[in-house]
């Protein structure tokens, strides 16, 4: 039994495949724990999916236990945190506590010789990603971070083999538009603290920077413009609901990014996000969640290189290979899956938009 996929709310999305196990029952054991965000059980499939063994689980909340037991059957809670952290079963635990607490839970499971898999955004502050990044380097265990958008969706994730592939030869820019549904009702108080959440391009941008990487192959960049406001919502002030900022890396690849909470509600997914990937030899258009105005949901790529353009429709036809590789790497202490330092340089570009966006907003107001 699996969370079932919501294409309508983005903060209960969790998308299914069909399982393709790395590891033998028993073999990878994971625990859960803190289900502040409803990305958790997107975490939790792909990891079932690929064969890990779920094993117990910790959450402070009665209801948010009840809904996790009723898409995954009885699971063992335990009372305290720590319980987890001193279960020699338990090789990684995953999470999607509230953002501004991720890093500290993450440095508690490190310390305990457990790997840790996070929900985006990892850190809420530059400081934060320091602390981590240290405890990586001294404990020898891993930090990930589930960047969903591109690893937990088919076209996103396709686009990124067919460039490794050559079929666009080399990413000269990379545009990504990130509309998302805001549900102001039914989003907790902490969604609209922004001391809380980091603020919208620490936190949904994380998702752009990481394509941006992965696509252009980027191993360091400068941020060069960002903006952030609160547009269309003042009951709710501490809320970020428009962001844009650019970015260039070190290959002379350049990107641009908008995110924003303003999905109507007409939608029938709760958001339409795209890529624009312009190669030397072709692009790409990267429908990750619809086909606007034709098809919903959808997960498809408009490749057009010299000689073609065609439609490659990616639905149900990739089963995810990211979460298998996480669990080779924890039991290989490998790299397959994505670097540590990739994890952290996504984080730490959106971080530093985040600081400029702030910048230029106190500059302008202060004349």
């Amino acid at each position: 039994m699996r969370k079932t996929v919501n294409v309508g709310d983005g903060a209960s999305y969790a998308p299914q495949s069909i399982s393709k196990p790395v590891v033998e029952p028993g073999e990878f054991c994971f625990a859960v724990a803190y289900m502040d965000h409803g990305h958790i059980f997107g975490q939790t499939n792909g990891l079932l999916e690929a064969g890990g063994t779920l094993v117990a689980a910790y959450e402070p909340s009665a209801e948010k236990r009840a809904d996790f037991v009723a898409c995954y059957g009885e699971i063992e809670f335990v009372e305290e945190f720590s319980q987890l952290l001193d279960d020699p079963r338990i090789q990684l635990i995953a999470s999607a506590a509230i953002p501004n607490r991720r890093s500290d839970i993450g440095l508690q499971v490190m310390a305990a010789g457990k790997d840790y898999f996070t929900d985006k955004s990892p850190f809420t502050t530059l400081a934060q990603l320091e602390a981590v990044r240290e405890a990586c380097q001294t404990s020898g265990q891993k930090y990930w971070v589930y960047y969903a958008e591109r690893l937990h969706n088919e076209a996103a994730w396709h686009a990124g083999e067919l460039i490794k592939d050559g079929a666009i030869g080399k990413v000269l820019h990379v545009t990504n538009l990130a509309p998302h549904r805001l549900s102001k009702a039914s989003r907790p108080d902490w969604f609209f603290d922004k001391q809380q959440y980091g603020g919208i391009i620490t936190d949904i941008g994380s998702h752009q920077v990481e394509q941006f990487l992965a696509y252009s192959g980027c191993t360091s960049a400068k941020v060069t413009h960002a903006r952030v406001a609160n547009l269309n919502n003042p009951d709710r002030p501490d809320l970020e609901d428009f962001g844009e900022f650019t970015i260039v890396g070190d290959s002379g690849a350049a990107f641009y990014s908008r995110v924003d909470w303003f999905t109507p509600e007409g939608s029938p997914v709760w958001g339409d996000g795209r890529s624009f990937i312009i190669g030397s030899k072709g692009t790409l258009e990267v429908r990750k969640y619809c086909d606007a105005g034709r098809n919903a949901p959808a997960s498809l790529i408009v490749k057009t290189d010299n000689n073609s353009s065609e439609i490659i429709d990616c639905s149900n036809k990739i089963a995810y290979p990211f979460f298998g590789q996480l669990i080779l790497d924890c039991l290989n202490r490998t790299e397959q899956a994505m670097s540590q330092t990739h994890i952290f340089l996504a984080a730490e570009l959106s971080m530093q938009a985040q600081a400029l966006a702030e910048q230029l907003a106190r500059e302008e107001n202060n004349t």
